[in-house]
């Protein structure tokens, strides 16, 4: 049973807990302001499976989370990856029966022109990022700069996602220039991700 003596301790606490982050995110909110501008993400973009995943990745670069950042990075890639090859009708076989790489399907794309050089290239350099080492967090991540590296990762995950989801506006209404990627109703509406901040 709490005591009151325990509850105040505890409401103590709380406010002493909440002091300091208001502190932390006052001292650090143009930082934040800063990193969430120079990414230009695509504002709006299809309502898929990975779109929560790659907002999410913008909030942890945004708020200094630069390995978590990076391994979302390249998580959202490979599925954005996975997405374009479903979309193209790509089979993710090869006649071996081995799974394509990520790098494999990437360079398919582009031989194939689904994809632009320069989001092949984003892609790739996404791909290349030290992915392996990041992931089994292997001795070699202490000399990689992180806060670089998610930044020019975020940037091609925007490069990628403006390709991908590039629109116009007509009327106030959504106008696709690669309607495959969307999810578009006989009725003309679609479901989106907003990121309009």
């Amino acid at each position: 049973m709490t005591t009151g003596q325990d509850k105040a301790m505890e409401l103590v606490r709380h406010a002493q807990l909440k002091n300091g982050l208001r502190q932390i995110f006052e001292q650090t909110v143009d930082a934040r302001v800063g990193r969430y501008i120079e990414i230009e993400h695509q504002g709006i973009i299809g309502g898929h499976y990975f779109a929560q995943a790659s907002t999410e990745c913008i909030d942890l670069y945004r708020d200094g989370y630069f390995i978590a950042a990076v391994m979302m990075s390249h998580a959202i890639n490979e599925g954005v990856i996975k997405f374009i090859a479903e979309r193209n009708k790509i089979n993710l076989e090869k006649e071996s029966g081995d799974t394509k790489t990520i790098e494999e399907l990437i360079y398919e794309f582009q031989e194939k022109k689904i994809i632009t050089k320069d989001c092949k290239k984003a892609s790739l350099k996404i791909w290349q990022s030290f992915r392996a080492d990041i992931h089994h967090m292997n001795p070699t991540v202490e000399n990689i700069d992180f806060q670089n590296l998610a930044q020019q990762n975020l940037k091609h995950l925007a490069t990628i996602e403006k390709e991908i989801f590039g629109h116009d506006f007509n009327n106030g209404a959504i106008v696709p220039h690669q309607p495959k990627y969307w999810d578009v109703s006989k009725d003309g509406k679609t479901a989106v991700f907003l990121r309009l901040e």
